[in-house]
């Protein structure tokens, strides 16, 4: 079997649900049979500090959580963008949330796109969706999730209070799959 290890790093601000983000991601994979880590990194603020999460995804056994020269990054905001520039591995790929991140990265050796992901999770109900419309767009482009029964595994991994907000995650997730 040939050796798969993706490498993901997700960067945002806090209030965004980049820690859910990699905790959902890595509970996708997971359920996929795949072994994987989440390592997440939050500011002690509650809502605006910084926030990160970097999952490994692979059919092998994971040595370290450590997410340092990523496949992929997500950059959902403008103070990310130097961040996740600076460590995405040559010829890796660049996820640009473009509502709220206008410059563009300087760097011409990884390939750059952009979603407008919270507009489009405003117009499913919620700016809080974004980072849904994202994990879906990135699975995507990426490859490293098949999202199948999308609705199953946010039923598995929400408690009951917060499963009211399944069928506009799983319309998010299938709005970023449809946006790239």
């Amino acid at each position: 079997m040939k050796k798969i290890c993706e490498k993901s790093y997700f960067a945002g601000f806090g209030g965004q649900g980049i820690i859910s983000l990699g905790q959902i991601w890595a509970y996708f994979a997971m359920l996929e049979g795949k072994y994987v880590t989440c390592f997440p990194f939050y500011g002690a603020e509650k809502r605006g500090g910084i926030a990160r999460a970097g999952v490994i995804i692979s059919n092998e056994e994971i040595d370290s959580p450590l997410v340092t020269s990523p496949d992929s990054v997500l950059v959902m905001n403008s103070d990310s963008l130097p961040l996740c520039e600076g460590i995405v591995k040559s010829g890796g790929l660049m996820l640009i949330n473009t509502t709220l991140v206008k410059e563009s990265p300087k760097r011409s050796d990884i390939k750059v796109h952009g979603i407008e992901a919270s507009g489009i999770a405003e117009k499913i109900g919620h700016v809080r969706f974004a980072n849904m419309v994202a994990l879906g767009a990135l699975a995507k482009l990426s490859g490293a999730l098949a999202l199948n029964d999308i609705e199953g595994v946010l039923n598995r991994f929400f408690p009951p209070d917060k499963q009211k907000f399944n069928p506009m995650n799983a319309a998010a997730i299938r709005a970023g799959c449809q946006a790239v």
